[in-house]
């Protein structure tokens, strides 16, 4: 069985971060994904994108972000793509949560959510394209 493929193309500006959840929930509930999975995978999309408006783009809205939802008969696969200031993830670590309840700060978990709820999350940067890959597999957790 071929790929599906379902496109969705935004500014980079959270005012449209709505639109991307429902995007994610149509098409994930079409391809009988459970709700608590399609849950799982709004977070997950809504983290990636959200780091893409205000790492990748530096909150700058005249930009765009191409998202698409690739469903295969054993995995759901949310791609985004950006062409803003790329994220290494080989220079990325772990937050410490205790130092960071302890010093009450804020933020700094979207990839370490995006991996706990996922079961593949995938960087790659070429010719000043970065791709966000997140992945579900139908017979996972």
């Amino acid at each position: 069985m071929a790929s599906i493929i379902h496109k969705l193309k935004i500014p980079s500006s959270t005012q449209f971060l709505e639109d991307v959840r429902e995007f994610v929930t149509t098409h994930a509930s079409e391809a009988s994904f459970s709700e608590s999975v399609v849950e799982q995978m709004k977070i997950a999309v809504d983290e990636a994108c959200t780091n893409v408006i205000e790492h990748a783009y530096n909150n700058e809205s005249n930009h765009s972000i191409d998202i698409a939802v690739i469903v295969n008969p054993d995995r759901l696969t949310v791609r985004i793509r950006d062409r803003g200031r790329k994220f290494d993830s080989q220079a990325y670590r772990e937050p410490d949560l205790m130092a960071f309840a302890k010093n009450r700060k804020a933020g700094g978990f979207g990839v370490h959510i995006m991996r706990r709820l996922m079961d593949e999350v995938q960087f790659n940067s070429k010719g000043g394209l970065n791709e966000t890959l997140l992945v579900k597999f139908r017979n996972a957790r």
